[in-house]
């Protein structure tokens, strides 16, 4: 299977090419088979979503054209009612095909985790004595800890995360161009570039954060676990005040990292939200002028922020998803890492198993 090695350098699509034996296994088709129906309701699950501000729409039209000519309360009630009780069924709906579809695609992830997790086992015993005796248990162990745990994030975020935002994003520019003509997806085309643009730079820009937290993280697990496992050799020398002060060292980088890790998160959700604020202000005003010039109604004034508000949730979880994905890259790029070391004894080709007749 996927031999090379995966650094955050050489891409999400390396990392799919890397993992993709392990997400449509040839051996299970019971494993393809929920990756087929989990992709077939991401798409119900995408087009349900953007049909539901449709009723939100007709909902509103109808109750502003009866608030000017109010006819006898049940005719009144009737339709906008409806309309309503179907717009929020039909956000249910979607968040049951959202649940099923993670739940199909559960085994999947943990199938492909377990298998990853399965051969560095196999290859750490495979590889010779000195390179245990050159290399700590503790750092060892917190490597594969992180990187199993990367593998995962990568294959549900690619999986069920990415490609819906991509069909949700088409879907609302193919409406918006529909319906309301292509300056609105000019601008909103132009707010969602601008929007990953900056996620983009301001994540590779914390992801060197992110590996002097997780070198401090592996420096002090190390040092603990060493000192532990030696216990009576620091007893004998009484070096335990040297030890505590050690590992101090090493958790009071892991403190500064982590605290730049909080803050440099907390400057890119203000920005996030700053740009999709401002294209949110351009569309709104863009419809309201049309409203009061009477080429739109109310229920379209609705309409559009309603569709704006349900893209921004995807918007904002594409910027976590490649936050994840490039963290998950730099966790998985030391167990990828493992795996490439070689052998130092390797048996021949057409070598026979040892036979033992005798003690």
């Amino acid at each position: 299977m996927a031999d090379k090695t995966v650094s955050a350098e050489t891409g999400t699509l390396t990392t799919l090419r890397n993992l993709w034996p392990y997400m449509w296994p040839a051996d299970r088709a019971d494993l393809r088979a929920r990756v087929t129906w989990a992709t077939l309701l991401l798409v119900v699950a995408k087009v349900t979503l953007v049909a539901g501000p449709y009723f939100f729409k007709w909902a509103t039209d109808a109750l502003a054209h009866a608030s000017k000519t109010p006819p006898p309360l049940p005719a009144f009630m009737l339709a906008p009612v409806m309309l309503v009780i179907a717009y929020n069924v039909l956000r249910l709906v979607q968040l049951g095909f959202n649940q099923l579809r993670d739940a199909l695609f559960a085994r999947v992830g943990q199938y492909a985790v377990r298998q990853l997790a399965f051969r560095t086992f196999v290859h750490m015993h495979q590889l010779s004595l000195r390179f245990h005796l050159e290399r700590r248990t503790g750092g060892l162990s917190r490597i594969i800890e992180r990187g199993t745990k990367g593998i995962e994030t990568i294959v549900r975020f690619v999986m069920l995360n990415t490609a819906p935002t991509i069909l949700e994003f088409a879907l609302t520019a193919g409406i918006f161009a529909y319906t309301y003509g292509w300056k609105y997806v000019a601008v909103v085309a132009v707010t969602v570039w601008i929007y990953v643009w900056f996620t983009v730079k301001a994540s590779d820009w914390r992801i060197s954060i992110r590996r002097d937290m997780n070198e401090s993280d592996t420096d002090a697990n190390t040092k603990a676990i060493d000192s532990l496992l030696n216990f009576e050799t620091v007893k004998y020398f009484t070096n335990e005040r040297m030890e505590a002060e050690r590992f101090d060292r090493s958790m009071a980088r892991y403190e500064t990292a982590a605290t730049k890790t909080w803050t440099s998160l907390g400057w890119l959700n203000f920005g996030q939200g700053l740009i999709f604020g401002l294209g949110t202000v351009v569309v709104m005003c863009m419809s309201a002028l049309e409203v009061q010039a009477g080429t739109q109604s109310v229920g379209d004034f609705v309409f559009i922020n309603a569709m704006l508000m349900q893209l921004s949730v995807p918007l904002n979880f594409i910027g976590f998803i490649y936050r994840e994905i490039r963290q998950g890259l730099t966790d998985i790029e030391h167990m990828f890492d493992l795996l490439d070391v070689p052998q130092e004894i390797v048996d021949k080709p057409d070598a026979r198993p040892l036979k033992v007749s005798a003690g």
